[in-house]
């Protein structure tokens, strides 16, 4: 949490400077999946874990209705009123201005504002720094105006603000890891019901690790919905048929094979990948809990297949870095993460060999690219809270 403690006490030191009064702190953490992507918005299973690189939210009253919002990262200022909260094509506010938006929705009642934000998730690595940001602008602003919103209520609010102001189609994961995250345990989410529990994530030997690719392929998003759009296609053709089908939770692989299979190709093998992945997400489990983290590596593996040949959301610069790594007997597995086109490959590996393993692939990745890959090694880490400053730090 050290890197939290100096990044919090930087934006405290700041937003003093600028507001001349001490602000609430509060932190929403990024997250790794272990396994299970593409699964949330299918109704199906996730394992993901919140990480100790997070958002932190510098926030405090004021006396009007102005909403004043600056961020650290990007040192940018924006300044609008409660009566215009609108979205803004392609700016990090919407992640701010689209959870605001919610709360007034649902009829809480909040007072002008100033947010200082900033964080330490890399953009764009696949690690959420977006449902960090909303889960610790809701956070922030549920404590400061004392609304008292239960934390799924908080998630789904985050999630919303996702869809209609960032305008990414996405499940349910990502906030919920941010704000429900427990440190040294992953998450077993069941995306229909909600129900979850913690399975602790006793690693052994090994630790995450993160290679990012820095690379970001502008149609990830537009890819994304379109993979949603495939997956209810077909729901569709099946449940024409069978109409207790509602989504691919329902789907069995005879079905795909009757009904999608002699239509369309790419659906089938869009379809296919799902019922696959929340298979191996279970399989994986059972792994864990037995202390066997090479047979979770193995569906690591398997999943990294089905998102490069099946759902087709990986890149040759992800492949390239899974392919650098699997035959070494230090990595238990790896995979791409997160909606794909870019971001990190998640790789489990031995704590002693880290080091030669990333600058073996470090510089394979820039002779073969051209690109500076980077590697973060992340922990299990709790989720979003008010942050308080250690006072030996503050001293």
């Amino acid at each position: 949490m050290m890197n939290n403690e100096l990044l919090a006490l930087s934006l405290r030191k700041k937003f003093t400077d600028l507001f001349h009064r001490e602000p609430l702190l509060v932190r929403a953490p990024g997250r790794v999946n272990l396994i299970g992507e593409h699964t949330d918005y299918n109704e199906g299973f996730v394992l993901p874990a919140a990480i100790d690189k997070a958002i932190i939210a510098a926030i405090g009253r004021r006396q009007d209705n102005e909403i004043h919002l600056h961020s650290h990262d990007f040192n940018e200022v924006f300044v609008t009123n409660l009566e215009k909260v609108e979205r803004r094509e392609g700016s990090w506010t919407n992640y701010v201005l689209g959870v605001v938006r919610q709360l007034q929705i649902a009829g809480k009642e909040i007072g002008g504002f100033n947010l200082l934000i900033g964080g330490d998730i890399p953009i764009g690595a696949g690690l959420s720094s977006s449902a960090a940001m909303e889960c610790s602008v809701i956070q922030a602003l549920n404590n400061l105006f004392e609304l008292s919103i239960p934390e799924i209520d908080m998630v789904k609010m985050a999630q919303k603000a996702e869809h209609e102001f960032a305008q990414v189609n996405c499940g349910i994961m990502d906030q919920f890891a941010s704000m429900f995250g427990r440190k040294g345990h992953a998450i077993k989410l069941d995306c229909r019901s909600l129900e979850f529990e913690y399975v602790p994530l006793d690693l052994g030997d090994y630790k995450i690790v993160l290679f990012n690719t820095n690379v970001s392929h502008s149609l990830a998003s537009s890819q994304y919905n379109l993979r949603r759009q495939q997956c209810e296609e077909g729901v569709s053709l099946i449940s024409a048929h069978l109409p207790e089908v509602h989504s691919l939770r329902d789907v069995e692989q005879w079905m795909l094979e009757k009904w999608v299979a002699p239509v369309d190709e790419t659906i089938y093998r869009r379809c296919r990948y799902v019922i696959e992945e929340n298979e191996r997400l279970l399989k994986a489990c059972e792994h864990l809990q037995a202390g066997d983290i090479e047979g979770l590596g193995r569906m690591m593996y398997a999943s990294h297949s089905g998102l490069s040949k099946d759902y087709e959301v990986s890149c040759t610069e992800l492949d390239l870095i899974v392919d650098l790594v699997k035959d070494n007997p230090n990595v238990a597995g790896a995979r791409m993460m997160g909606g794909g086109f870019g971001g990190c490959t998640i790789n489990l590996v031995k704590e002693g060999a880290i080091e030669v393993l990333a600058g073996t692939v470090l510089v394979a990745y820039k002779k073969k690219t051209g690109i500076d890959a980077g590697m973060i090694v992340v922990e299990a880490d709790e989720g979003a809270s008010v942050f308080h400053i250690n006072k030996k730090q503050q001293a």
